[in-house]
């Protein structure tokens, strides 16, 4: 699937692309789980307290994209496991092309 066509998790928007995702809070290790229905699955060795599983996601998905954590912030669901993310100062089809990839290769 190329950058250029849409993929469900992550949408256009003028403030910056918004990334639905699912987060699975104290995992045995932080990673990109693939996808899950039009989320992509994010687990974090964080715990759900205090905000901290919240920072480990934002960093997590800053690291993958190349960007610091202060660019992605959690717009929705901030005490939920399904949040959306804004990725401001992210190119949509940069961030499309890059979290496909990581999708991609969720068991490695």
């Amino acid at each position: 699937m190329s950058a250029s066509t849409p993929w469900p998790p992550v949408t256009a928007h003028p403030a910056g692309p918004l990334l639905r995702i699912k987060v699975v809070p104290g995992a045995s290790r932080s990673r990109i789980a693939g996808l899950l229905g039009d989320r992509l699955k994010v687990q974090v060795a964080a715990p759900p307290e205090g905000g901290k599983a919240n920072k480990a996601v934002c960093e997590l998905i800053a690291d993958l994209l190349g960007v610091p954590a202060r660019q992605i912030t959690v717009e929705t669901g901030h005490a939920q496991p399904a949040k959306t993310l804004r990725l401001t100062g992210v190119d949509h089809g940069r961030a499309v092309e890059l979290l496909q990839a990581a999708a991609a290769r969720r068991h490695t």
